[in-house]
């Protein structure tokens, strides 16, 4: 009897022991491969503060600046896969969206203030979402407008913006300073017009196509009167000398930082710059859409996308995609998390997103609660972008020195077309 009774002692040991063995491998865990390095300490303790609150294992792994493509593959062949990873655009969702669980009807989804963020595939499917976003537009010196004799809610489409513009840039030596900063051609500021510029045109035509959710074939160039618009009065209502702009030795963000312009076209990032760099005051600037007079332009909001969207490796176990699951939960609706996101990555669009200091995110939330049309990063559908932007450039810095438009044409529809052969 004794023996029996041991016996059975023991085989209920056994028992507890493979049930707690079992219940801890229930719980999952969690392998984020993070690809932004500046952010890899401040992680490292959120995760390190999620695993003391819940007892589940976080491991984050950062690659190496530019790396992150081909950390991911790497990572993906091992036997223990990321459960987390960043699928920042479209072309990336073509090579990764077998591995993406489909994230709709989850917590962290039903969380989202807005789906601009989300990427979908041909079959409706969320295969990744963005947790943080940046915008670019207009910068505005409100201090400087209001000295002209305006205001910021003065600018609500292009024929306001201009009429504006055209005044400040006739009245420069009576006010000391003009309408806009240069509209430099050199590498270091082309990028402002060969891509985000042109992302306003882009981002039209493919409102008038549903959206663009995938290669969006040729393009027509339907909208390039307004970008010409919009190009004009850059050049024509600054000091800069149209005829210069692609030469070196123009500084916009000197010029703005100085307060030597009221308009300015960048993003969100230029905020620790403009603020910390140059003394500027918050509270005297803003960020306005950039209006060309496209139909139904009144209604729109900042340029906002990210390259920051998480998605969950459906191929993991159905233990870590829970735990995955659970953790950007917690990240998007703890304090701890939320804190985090805005102090690493910026603004993030979900419901208990801690406010930023940065204005320029502020404005773009304000924008998004008011129910003006986000207008999509559609610029990062580009075929071969180097070489497209090259020729965009060399044709607008032709036109700005007197040439033809129809070179800009060209360069923005053919160099398109023909680059995605």
């Amino acid at each position: 009897m004794k023996k029996r009774v041991l016996s059975l002692l023991a085989a209920c040991a056994i028992g507890v022991g493979l049930l707690s063995g079992c219940g801890e491998e229930d719980k999952g865990s969690v392998y984020w491969l993070n690809f932004k390095p500046e952010a890899d300490q401040a992680l490292q303790q959120v995760a390190k503060t999620y695993r003391e609150q819940t007892g589940v294992e976080v491991r984050i792994v950062t690659a190496a600046s530019g790396q992150y493509e081909s950390t991911l593959t790497a990572e993906m062949d091992k036997s223990a896969p990321p459960t987390l990873f960043v699928v920042g655009n479209h072309a990336a969702l073509d090579r990764w969206g077998g591995y993406c669980y489909d994230l709709k009807d989850t917590p962290v989804y039903h969380k989202l203030t807005t789906d601009d963020f989300t990427l979908y595939d041909g079959e409706g499917r969320a295969c990744a979402i963005g947790y943080c976003y940046e915008c670019f537009g207009l910068i505005v010196n409100k201090a400087l407008l209001e000295r002209a004799g305006y205001n910021v809610t003065d600018i609500t489409d292009f024929a306001s913006l201009k009429t504006i513009a055209e005044d400040i840039h006739a009245r420069t030596e009576e006010l000391g300073f003009d309408a806009f900063t240069s509209s430099g051609l050199d590498e270091s500021s082309a990028w402002r017009f060969t891509g985000h510029l042109a992302n306003m045109p882009l981002y039209f035509e493919s409102r008038d196509m549903g959206g663009w959710k995938g290669d969006p074939g040729e393009i027509s160039g339907k909208y390039l009167d307004q970008y010409r618009n919009i190009w004009d009065l850059y050049i024509n209502n600054s000091s800069a000398d149209p005829r210069t702009l692609a030469t070196p030795g123009h500084d916009a963000q000197a010029e703005f930082g100085r307060e030597e312009a009221v308009f300015y076209q960048n993003g969100s990032w230029e905020y620790s710059a403009l603020v910390n760099d140059y003394g500027m005051d918050p509270n005297r600037l803003a960020m306005i859409p950039i209006y060309t007079g496209a139909e139904g332009e009144e209604n729109i909001g900042l340029c906002c996308g990210t390259e920051n969207c998480w998605a969950v490796n459906a191929q993991a176990s159905m233990a870590d995609i829970q735990a995955t699951l659970d953790f950007m939960d917690w990240m998007v609706s703890s304090s701890e998390g939320t804190r985090v996101l805005e102090e690493q990555f910026g603004q993030i669009p979900f419901e208990d997103a801690q406010e930023t200091e940065n204005v320029f995110l502020r404005d773009a939330q304000t924008y998004l609660q008011n129910g003006n049309e986000t207008v999509d990063w559609v610029f990062t559908y580009t075929p071969n972008v180097t070489q497209w932007r090259a020729a965009l450039n060399s044709a607008l810095a032709r036109y700005s020195s007197g040439g033809d438009w129809s070179a800009v044409e060209t360069a923005f529809v053919d160099g398109w077309n023909s680059q995605r052969k």
